[in-house]
């Protein structure tokens, strides 16, 4: 097993999830429930899955869930481009 807490790019995820959060802050209100969560769900999903798989027996099990991580990373970016393009995320923010 590995000790999640010691990884580099778990520690960068918990930065990312921070941003996250502030930058969703200044969403429309009517985007909480909408795209808001969405993005906020997805970024604490990519360190959640590198910490899970931190805790399987095996290393297949553990690059599933890395898999599982790269995934969410692509549902954020797509979700952040939208963002974007319906102007809630300014182009130095994104």
């Amino acid at each position: 097993m590995h000790q999640f807490k010691e990884l580099k790019v778990w520690n960068n995820t918990r930065l990312l999830v921070k941003e996250i959060y502030i930058h969703t802050e200044s969403f429309p209100k009517e985007e909480v429930f909408g795209l808001t969560n969405q993005i906020r769900r997805s970024a604490i999903s990519i360190s959640s899955n590198i910490a899970e798989g931190c805790g399987r027996e095996s290393s297949i099990e553990f690059a599933r869930f890395l898999d599982l991580a790269n995934g969410s990373a692509f549902e954020l970016e797509s979700q952040l481009i939208l963002a974007n393009d319906l102007n809630f995320l300014s182009d130095t923010d994104f």
